[in-house]
């Protein structure tokens, strides 16, 4: 059954030239596959990996890259190449390869003078963490294959950054990953949990082409595809037609990543030229920061600051949690580290969030009702009912307003309408607090008992003040407030409803309202 399995696949993806007592040299060395899927790094807009603020800023690229031509290497050759590369992990040479290696060379050279230039910032944080690990240092050209370099790579997967973690794995190898950091995206620490990943898979598979088949599709698939294969020690190439698809390509693209990053110049593809040296250096930040903040404070770049620092996805720095690291040109890590404070105070208004909100209270607000007078003249057919829906207002109301008995009207007849306005405002905080501006007098009062020297008040005759008893007025049927506000001069709508503690503007006929002097 499973010599069936094997010869279908192969038939349909695979071909494996038969050899006299095939060897696993002669299969790495003679597969072919008409159905490579090429890995989406590949494909990604190269025209926005050029707008990068290190590329633009620090790399000079070549400009007619795309016009030169690729050049003809034959097979020979490129084994020969690939077999003199300094490496642990084998580099064997096929047909699969050859695509791979000439869809960098030939479809997108543009892309990859890109990524010779992103080389020079990140390879060496790549080197950096594979080092510590102990583990070959070829193994950095696998964020070529998967990320083409750049930190802020999405797949439609949604797996993100240099390594092109997944949000769980990466939470499982312990990357942070939530609305304001992502840990996937920070050069730093996704190397070194990619390196010890990488490790662990090792571990698992005592082979390295087992262990970056892993990482691409996990080692359940490659276990899955060993047993398929027949069970026992096998590599990437005897298992490779029981590989999901995507994952047939990837250890091919990695050993044409290798090549093209070593002998691009065979190619006609420029090395990237520095304009001038970055050298960066990090700094612990233990408050809330924006990077607008450090950007206004320290003239830096907001570009800049998002390029160096790409794990903080909404350009926050949650260091009032838990203490974050911050990237920044070697020259201004002394300049932060004395402007802080100032940086945490600048637009602080703005930047830092509400520990305690208090919801307003309706005592804090006042509303003012006005009142105005319409009028519609009755048309033919219409009725009470259909005019006041027209108006929002009731039948009841209507006949009131107009001293009408009847609930039928005549057509040309002109009825008034009363409608009412509420506007709300924000009470001003000396009216929410119960607060009265002191008086002249008696802030000088306050002045004067500060003073060494004291003079003698002058005795004033006690002045009796005369209290003004209150106005009423009696509601009288079809009043409103607006009514009887015009009856008595400089009285207003709110200054009756504040005297009276009427929010709204309903009153009753017969009852009794305080009038306000004035």
């Amino acid at each position: 059954m499973k010599k069936i399995i094997l010869s279908t696949l192969l038939a349909a993806t695979v071909s494996i030239t038969s050899f006299a007592g095939p060897s696993i040299l002669s299969i790495k060395e003679n597969i072919s596959d008409s159905a490579i899927v090429y890995p989406e790094s590949y494909f990604g807009d190269t025209h926005e990996m050029m707008q990068n603020w290190y590329i633009q800023n620090y790399i000079v690229l070549d400009a007619d890259v795309e016009q030169r031509s690729n050049g003809t290497v034959s097979d020979e050759e490129y084994i020969k190449r690939l077999q003199a590369l300094p490496t642990i992990i084998e580099m064997p040479y096929n047909q699969v390869v050859r695509n791979h290696i000439e869809f960098y060379t030939t479809r997108i050279r543009s892309k990859v003078e890109v990524i010779l230039g992103l080389s020079m910032y990140y390879l060496p944080i790549l080197e950096q963490a594979l080092e510590k690990e102990g583990l070959p240092l070829e193994l950095k050209y696998l964020a070529v294959v998967e990320s083409a370099l750049d930190p802020n790579a999405v797949s439609k997967a949604g797996a993100a950054g240099l390594w092109q973690f997944m949000i769980r794995t990466a939470r499982d190898e312990g990357l942070e990953v939530n609305s304001l950091v992502d840990e996937r995206r920070d050069p730093y620490r996704s190397s070194e949990k990619a390196a010890k990943f990488l490790k662990k898979l090792h571990r698992i598979f005592g082979d390295w082409s087992l262990a970056i088949a892993a990482y691409n599709c996990g080692p359940t698939n490659v276990n899955k595809a060993i047993s398929r294969a027949g069970g026992g020690k096998k590599d990437f190439w005897e298992i490779y037609p029981f590989l999901p698809r995507e994952t047939r390509g990837y250890v091919p693209g990695f050993i044409a990543a290798n090549y093209v990053m070593n002998y691009f110049k065979y190619h006609n593809l420029s090395p990237s030229l520095a304009k001038k040296p970055l050298i960066t250096d990090t700094v612990m930040v233990n408050k809330r920061i924006h990077f607008k903040q450090i950007s206004d404070v320290l003239d830096i770049p907001m570009d800049e600051l998002r390029a160096l620092n790409p794990q903080y996805r909404k350009e926050v720095i949650p260091g009032n949690i838990r203490p974050y690291t911050l990237t920044l040109p070697a020259m201004q890590i002394y300049s932060y580290i004395m402007s802080e404070d100032s940086i945490a105070a600048r637009d602080a208004n703005i930047y830092t969030p509400r520990d305690v909100a208090t919801p307003a209270s309706i005592d804090d607000y006042e509303t003012e009702t006005t009142e105005k007078i319409i009028y519609h003249k009755v048309k033919k057919g219409e009725s009470l009912g259909k005019i006041a829906k027209k108006y929002g207002v009731t039948v009841s109301q209507l006949k009131k307003w107009n001293r009408l008995k009847k609930n039928s009207v005549k057509a040309g007849k002109t009825l008034k309408i009363v409608r009412y306005t509420t506007s709300t405002k924000p009470r001003s905080k000396a009216e929410t607090t119960g607060e009265v501006a002191e008086s002249g007098a008696e802030v000088h009062s306050k002045a004067d008992s500060t003073t060494t020297t004291k003079k003698e008040p002058k005795k004033k005759k006690k002045e009796t003040t005369k209290k003004k008893k209150p106005r009423y007025h009696t509601v009288k049927k079809g009043e409103s407030l607006g009514k009887i506000a015009a009856k008595y001069p400089g009285v207003s709508i709110k200054d009756i409803q504040r005297a009276n503690n009427i929010k709204g503007t309903k009153i009753k006929t017969g009852q009794k309202l305080v009038i306000p002097e004035k």
